[in-house]
């Protein structure tokens, strides 16, 4: 049997994740209720901090949620709030 009988399965829970890159010597972590925010600088932190709850206060606008907002919904709202879709295939 393995550690899962008889526990219920979850429905999926969508999340944003940010990692920030640069570094000065602190570690960060920040989490909500549907991010988690890890590393970066104290600016780059608290940039990812900014766009996310950004975010989230634009989907609480439209009554959205990660779960159930469309890839391309989710795509716009990020776009508002300063982020970009990275595309390895452009120079």
């Amino acid at each position: 049997m393995s550690g899962l009988d008889g526990k219920k399965k979850k429905g999926k829970k969508a999340m944003m994740l940010g990692v920030g890159l640069d570094s000065d010597g602190h570690t960060r972590v920040t989490s909500g209720s549907n991010f988690l925010l890890v590393g970066g600088s104290k600016d780059t932190h608290e940039e990812m901090t900014e766009k996310v709850i950004k975010i989230n206060e634009k989907l609480n606008s439209k009554g959205k949620t990660l779960d159930n907002v469309s890839n391309n919904e989710l795509d716009d709202i990020a776009n508002e709030v300063g982020l970009r879709r990275h595309n390895p295939h452009c120079n």
